[in-house]
């Protein structure tokens, strides 16, 4: 079968400002953020033929969105513009313990979303739809969107990406893991942070957890462990593919990149551990610049940069 689109993917974008002095009194630099956002976008750099299912307000800070999204060839045919509800923001902040961030997201155009907004003959014309655990948290019924959007791509045949992301300033570790473990058995491809593994789970060891996500349902397990690299699990196989060594200077947006870049190979028929390792350079060179957008790199790139690290070994 042929499918319009590599990737669909469902959520909530929003206008970012990260804390950087930019040497002429400025203390932000503006970029864009929203992690299916930019997996989207991380994928379409990628190569990937992308579509974004979203509301916008009928705002400035949405029509950025808009304009950003069709700068970088994604189909904005599903993204809706609410004309009573804002765009979402937020800030970033750096500190010795990393990156930090404040929400300025209550009553978002995107947390509006409903079952209705979808588009299921976009959603039925792809090889993957992605969805997150932060757009199931931001209201009842987006949460009820995300599910309908699941239930559509299962029913034509797409494979279905999910990563809990999980933000504990928008719901409770009860409520997370309740949706998180029943979501992880709709998911073809799981692809969460180790450390929220743990706390859903209650377990540690990396392959404990593995071997848990599996017996949840999950088809693919690809557990990302930041500056350690990932573990991948393709129900018969587990490998550990280690970090690309960087300067990184802003890890925003680095798993969302790992996201896109991952699925823009997975699309193409890749196996998933040489998806998971092209994907782990993605997300190593996306830490060498500020913002969860701008540093985004392409494919070129990407092939570059692993061919160095290659020469270097």
């Amino acid at each position: 079968m042929t499918h319009q689109f590599d990737l669909v993917a469902l959520g909530e974008a929003m206008v970012e400002f990260n804390q950087i002095p930019q040497g002429d009194g400025r203390m932000y630099l503006q970029g864009f953020g929203g992690d299916t956002s930019n997996t989207t976008i991380a994928a379409a750099r990628q190569g990937a033929r992308c579509a974004y299912v979203s509301l916008i307000g009928s705002d400035a800070l949405g029509d950025m969105c808009l304009a950003l999204w069709k700068s970088e060839g994604v189909d904005v045919s599903a993204v809706h513009v609410h004309k009573d509800s804002p765009t979402g923001v937020y800030f970033v902040h750096h500190d010795l313990d990393g990156h930090h961030f404040s929400y300025l997201r209550k009553g978002s155009a995107a947390s509006g979303m409903r079952p209705q907004d979808l588009s299921p003959e976009l959603i039925g014309n792809t090889k993957y739809l992605h969805v997150t655990g932060i757009s199931q948290a931001i209201s009842a019924s987006a949460h009820e969107t995300v599910g309908a959007a699941i239930a559509m791509a299962r029913a034509a045949g797409a494979r279905v990406s999910y990563d809990p992301n999980l933000r504990f300033a928008l719901w409770s570790l009860a409520d997370a893991s309740s949706t998180v473990i029943e979501t992880i058995a709709l998911a073809d491809e799981f692809l969460p942070g180790q450390e929220e593994l743990i706390k859903i789970s209650g377990l540690h060891a990396p392959e404990d957890l593995i071997g848990w996500a599996h017996k949840m349902g999950t088809k693919v397990v690809v557990m990302k462990m930041g500056s350690e690299g990932v573990m991948v699990s393709d129900g018969k196989e587990i490998q550990k593919i280690a970090a690309f060594p960087v300067k990184a200077v802003d890890a925003t947006g680095a798993g969302d990149c790992f996201n896109g870049a991952y699925l823009a190979r997975r699309a193409r028929g890749e196996d998933v551990f040489t998806s998971a390792r092209w994907a782990v350079a993605s997300a190593a060179l996306s830490t060498q610049g500020y913002g969860a957008v701008a540093p985004l790199p392409t494919e070129a790139r990407v092939a570059e940069f692993m061919k160095a690290a290659v020469t270097k070994a």
